[in-house]
């Protein structure tokens, strides 16, 4: 019941109630071992977790018995586990039980070991993490001890760069207001800075190291739980209750940025944190392939079953019908009935009917996959020469499936983009500068503006027209853009050795910023009221008079200021749809201004406006007046300052546009092109803002502008109209999901493309990710009352199902502010309810849950460290790589893969067979047909080398062509080269092919051919093994398209091989050493020098070859071409158009995008006029001193409290 209030109450726009159960107590470890938690049955474990980690599935005790019952779950392993011991019975045994023993467990020492070797590497990586240093309070003092140390209600110190090791609660730090700044990149996947500040008590209270030591602040809030976003708590310490926000936590996994010192309270450790409650679990993982197999051992060994029954049952009735014929025989039989001879004869069949799976399949298949896996780590087109990094097969058993994926989830900071802002264009009264523009030239080295020894020299932009229009010193307009580019920020800059060293909010602005720094207007200091500024060489100081900072919603910030000749000034950036409506005048200026914006758009360039006005003293006296009430008010404070925002920002003079690249890494549009030619749909689950993730989607061409971009709106409507239709109209879920979206939905939207875009907080009611969702609770149908009521699970798995119908119909979708475990559940959502295969890149934590989750797990050796590529399949430098992984490599391993299955099961009926039907004609006994060798040998030696030639080397098309033609990608979506109609296909082939190879060799010998005795039961044998052998071979010769030396030498081995070990076998010297094993004494070399029995196998050879042969001209004649073929036909009649990249803008389409709106946090403002992020004077060297004093952590000061 308190579930469904809860939930309820979130749906409808509430807050949850808290549920603080969590008591954290400072310096106190003893309270919180006292506490224990069930775990199972009656077992407890302790309520708050250590902070070590474990990933690893298994260690010294449990790796034996977990592996071999995760290798159980392979149905052939247990079928080889049956036929042993049916061996061990010698009434029915065929070989002694060890001699299969013995490569059953070569299967299972061969998958344990790599599992050993995979999960070794797993340990390593929890001991580096767990064994990573930091200080903990103990006692009185800070000492050096590890992450795995720590523990809930302990106090941490960490320095400038650290890694937070546990989600803690910020006291205190060295900053100014005790300020932290923190990367959260590995989280969210966001390089820009983000703040989080102390309260202001503990701010103020903890100024030594005393003081922290005697802190015993209680903190009772939420239990552990995975939103990453929030926080619910509250403090109480010295009588007084302060609330908690996620403003005051540092998460686990965050980098320390631009702060020397902080101290933080362990609220939640390892397993509990926020970032590890993300993580998920490592999960098994099958191959489609796999999957299918376990249900063909299931099937084949049902159908050997009957089989063999069936034959045991006749050889009952024959037994008892010879037993009364021949009744003068009775003392043969005293000791046994019919039957009992049916029942053994059962077993017996079953035993010898055993090898239609062959051990030496599996085995052949784990040497298959290593070195596939190995031509992935050796492909010197995969190789990244820039950093040394090659692709690398992490897993050796998913090569096929990388041919068959449909789906692939793919994070966008670090995967699509380097995460580097390069200032490209502008665009300043009426004129275009920057690369391309015409009249740029490439900047000679070591050369740059003269009057600034600050320029930084390894800038990209360079337009010797701007330079000299900036020297000269002659434009009004252009002077105030690069002014206005050097004052309106929230830039923080330092100077170290004698370098300015900005700190920016986000990657963008600081672009701006060296911009303009680089044309000679350099940003040199802020205060909390000025900002001072060298232009061209001479540095002026402005009076900042009010900053109006940036949100959302406004897509703008401005600062207003008094220059030093007293003259106020506004100067405002922001999106261009905002900027443009806010305009004095629209003359040819601002019409030009728009059409470069369109241009910059066409480009894929995050745009910006920039505009500014001159403010009357009178009008900002007003205007300043009421600003100080508006900033005062308790309540409807954000509104009534946006009012005044808003009159302020009004009547401006747009004075240009400036185009910042998002810089994609190498090869991205083109790899997105070509997978979506090979019907890949590629999804964008990124941490980042809504704008900036749709922006590098245009960029990357994964959005197109004839796109219909669906937005939340629209999703809910459409969604509306399925649930109408499901509770209005009585029919099939089926029926409704099929036909129900091309029914709601306009018709413009039926015959368009479209695209997808939603947020983490609308998923949540959709995933229902949260914990206040566990129970499915109502959505739609609170919003339409006229629904009937159906059950929660029920509804919110329609709701589950509607909105992966809504996306997979769609060419492209964008998920933006998830986490980690909701890009995990999206790919769960895909899995579930389309049955597809996918595959999830990333490469950062924030993307391990989406990694383990999907069905190929790729990642990317980035900038966010390795724990992407530590729990990856495949490792790749560069996401370009995967076009050639998926389209080539994952291609050709499923291509061989399926014929080789195939083919080892063809030449498996074919030669084994014939034992059912020569029960027929030896009274239905158990008694082998071929000799034991044979039997031994056939898929070992025999026939296994041209099998496994294609397995390993089979091509249909190059690797140029490949990539040429990504349509060929589509068979092994569609399952086109091993189903269950192939496998139904290649028994009818196999059977036919043992059928003609022992009736034709039958019908010979009944009629005595042979110019010498060779009627016996021996010489038959060879003749139909013989007969099969040869016409297996000849089969695998004519369906390999793809002929190298090994595959020569791996057929002429075979035959070779044949004739070796039947010499050895059936000579007289070994039947003379042991009869009882060599029990075909010389047959081969009687049988196979009579010119009539190579007369019958040449027959049997021909009978069996000219079905495949008739087929094949069938398939010519009639003009039903494989894929492969038609591509060929395609190549030379229809050369492939080049595929065009460019997008072409209309004024229709989404067309302007602003860069710096989109990636900015708002609160920057406010902290710089509130002067909590400048340090006083002095401050800065004094807690630097102090540190630099610290040959062990025994500080005495912490931070010097602002004024």
């Amino acid at each position: 019941m308190a579930d469904q209030e809860l939930a309820s109450g979130y749906l409808n726009g509430k807050k949850p109630p808290p549920a603080f159960t969590w008591e954290v107590r400072a310096n106190d470890r003893n309270y919180h071992l006292q506490f224990k938690k069930k775990f199972a049955f009656c077992l407890t474990k302790k309520k708050y977790a250590d902070n070590a980690i474990k990933t690893a599935k298994y260690n010294i005790l449990t790796f034996l018995p977990l592996n071999l019952y995760e290798q159980l779950h392979r149905m052939a392993n247990v079928y080889f586990l049956f036929v042993i011991l049916l061996q061990t019975f010698p009434e029915i045994s065929t070989l002694p039980w060890y001699t299969l023993l013995f490569p059953l467990s070569c299967l299972l020492t061969i998958r344990g070991l790599r599992d050993l070797i995979d999960d070794i590497g797993r340990h390593q990586s929890d001991r580096k993490i767990n064994n990573r240093p930091c200080e903990i309070l103990s006692g009185k003092s800070f000492r050096w001890q590890k992450w795995r140390d720590i523990r809930v209600g302990d106090i941490v110190r960490l320095r400038k760069e650290n890694f937070v090791p546990a989600d803690m609660l910020l006291l205190c730090s060295s900053e100014p207001s005790s300020l932290c700044y923190v990367e959260t990149a590995d989280i969210d996947g966001e390089t820009n800075l983000k703040f989080r500040q102390a309260l202001l008590v503990t701010h103020q209270e903890l100024v030594s190291e005393e003081s922290v030591a005697a802190f015993d602040g209680k903190v009772t809030c939420e239990e552990p739980n995975s939103r990453m976003h929030s926080f619910n708590g509250m403090l109480e310490w010295k009588g007084e209750t302060y609330s908690l926000d996620s403003e005051r936590i540092l998460l686990r996994g965050c980098k320390l940025r631009n702060t020397d010192v902080c101290y933080g309270l362990v609220i939640y450790a390892g397993f509990d944190s926020k970032i590890m409650r993300n993580c998920g679990k490592i999960k098994w993982k099958k191959t489609k392939l796999d999957h299918m197999m376990d249900r063909l051992v299931i099937i084949i060994f049902l159908v050997l079953l009957v089989i063999s029954l069936c034959l045991a049952v006749a050889s009952g009735f024959w037994a008892r019908r010879f037993q009364e014929k021949h009744s003068y025989l009775s003392a043969l039989y005293k000791h046994t009935t019919p039957a009992k001879q049916a029942f053994f004869n059962f077993w017996g069949f079953t035993v010898l009917l055993s090898i239609i799976i062959p051990m030496s399949m599996y085995i052949t298949f784990e040497f298959i996959y290593l070195v596939n896996s190995f031509f992935i780590n050796w492909d010197l087109e995969m190789y990244y020469a820039v950093k040394d990094i090659p692709a690398k097969a992490r897993s050796t058993s998913l090569n096929d499936q990388l041919g068959q994926i449909e789906y692939i989830f793919s994070d966008k900071t670090g995967t699509l983009t380097q995460n580097i802002m390069s200032f490209k264009k502008c665009c300043i009264n009426g004129t275009i500068y920057g690369m391309s523009t015409g009249h740029e030239n490439k900047q000679p080295s070591g050369s740059g503006p003269t009057w600034s020894h600050h320029a930084d020299k390894k800038l990209e932009f360079y337009d010797p027209m701007l330079l000299e229009a900036v020297q000269q010193d002659t434009d009004p307009v252009l002077r105030e853009f690069l002014r206005l580019l050097a004052l309106c920020h929230t830039v923080m800059v330092e100077e170290s050795d004698n370098q300015l060293v900005y700190q920016a909010a986000s990657p963008d602005e600081e672009a701006l910023v060296l911009a303009a720094r680089n044309l000679g207007y350099v940003f040199l200091a802020r205060t909390q009221d000025t900002i001072t500024v060298s232009e061209l060489g001479v540095k002026r100081t402005y009076k900042v008079l009010a900053m109006l900072d940036f949100n959302s919603d406004r897509k703008r910030m401005s600062v207003l200021v008094r220059d030093p000749e007293g003259t106020i000034r506004l100067y405002t950036k922001g999106a261009d749809t905002v900027i443009l409506a806010r305009l004095h005048r629209r003359g040819p200026n601002e019409t030009f201004t728009e059409t470069a914006l369109d241009r910059f758009a066409a480009e894929t360039l995050r745009t910006l406006c920039l505009a500014s006005k001159v403010v009357n003293e009178a009008d900002y006296s007003k205007w300043s007046r009421r600003y100080h009430e508006a900033s005062v008010l308790l309540q409807d404070r954000a509104r009534e300052l946006d009012k005044l925002y808003e009159e302020m920002e009004q009547n401006l003079q747009l004075l240009g546009a400036t185009a910042i690249e998002d810089k994609l890494q190498d090869g991205v549009p083109e790899t997105i092109q070509l997978l979506k030619l090979g019907n890949i749909k590629v999804w964008v689950l990124t941490g980042d803002k809504q704008e900036t993730a749709m922006n590098v989607g245009y960029a990357c061409k994964l959005l197109t502008d004839d796109m219909e971009v669906l937005e939340e709106k629209k999703i809910s409507e459409i969604l509306e109209a399925c649930w109408v239709s499901h509770n209005n109209v009585s029919s099939s879920e089926e029926a409704l999901y099929s036909s129900c979206f091309f029914q709601q939905c306009p018709e413009a939207l039926r015959h368009k493309k479209r695209a997808l875009i939603v947020n983490g907080d609308f998923l949540d009611k959709i995933l229902h990710t949260g914990e206040e969702l566990k129970k499915r609770t109502e959505w739609l149908g609170q919003r339409l009352a006229c629904c009937k009521a159906v059950g929660s699970q029920k509804q919110g798995s329609l709701v589950e199902k509607a909105f992966v119908e809504l996306a997979t119909s769609c060419q492209a979708v964008i998920c933006c502010r998830v986490t980690p475990k909701q890009k995990s559940l999206v790919v769960q959502l895909v899995k579930k309810y389309k049955n597809a295969i996918t595959l999830a890149i990333g490469d950062g934590a924030n993307d391990v849950n989406m990694i383990k989750t999907a069905d190929i797990g790729v990642g990317i050796s980035g900038l966010e460290g390795m724990q992407a590529v530590q729990c990856s399949d495949y490792a790749l430098a560069q996401f370009r790589y995967l076009q050639r992984l998926l389209l080539v490599h994952g291609r050709w391993a499923y291509l061989r893969i399926c014929k080789f299955l195939r083919y080892f099961f063809y030449k498996t009926f074919a030669g084994l067979m014939a034992q059912v039907w020569f029960a027929f004609h030896s009274g239905f006994t158990a008694q082998p047909l071929y000799e034991g060798w044979f039997l031994a040998l056939y898929n070992v030696f025999y026939t296994a080398y041209p099998v496994l030639s294609m397995g390993l080397l089979e091509q249909d098309v190059s690797a140029k062509k490949s990539l040429e033609f990504p349509e060929l990608y589509v068979i092994g979506q569609r399952d086109e080269l091993f189903n269950y109609r192939v496998f139904g296909v290649t028994l009818l082939h196999g059977i036919s092919t043992s059928l003609a190879s022992f009736y034709i060799a039958l019908w010979a010998f009944e009629d005595r051919v042979g110019s010498k005795v060779v009627g016996d039961y021996e010489s038959f044998a060879i003749t139909v093994a013989t007969s099969a052998f040869l016409s297996v071979i000849v089969e695998i010769i004519m369906d390999t398209k793809f002929w190298t030396v090994l595959s020569f030498l791996m057929v002429t081995a075979s035959l070779l091989l044949f004739c070796l070990f039947s010499f050895l076998t059936q000579s007289i010297n070994a039947f003379k050493i042991a009869p009882a094993i060599f029990r075909f004494p010389d047959a081969s070399k009687n049988a196979l020098t009579d010119p009539y029995i190579l007369l019958i196998i040449l027959l049997s050879l021909v009978v069996n070859t000219i079905p495949s042969l008739t087929i094949r001209l069938y398939r010519t004649i009639m003009g039903k071409t494989t894929i492969q073929q038609k591509i060929r036909l395609k190549t030379k009649w229809e050369p492939e158009p080049s595929v065009e990249l460019r997008a072409h803008i209309r004024r229709s389409s989404f067309c302007h995008r602003s860069s710096y709106a989109f990636s900015h946090q708002e609160g920057y403002a406010g902290l710089i006029t509130r002067g909590d992020s400048l340090r006083m004077k002095g401050t800065h060297s004094a807690v630097l001193s102090l540190l630099c004093q610290e040959t062990i952590p025994t500080s005495s000061s912490l931070h010097v409290p602002s004024a």
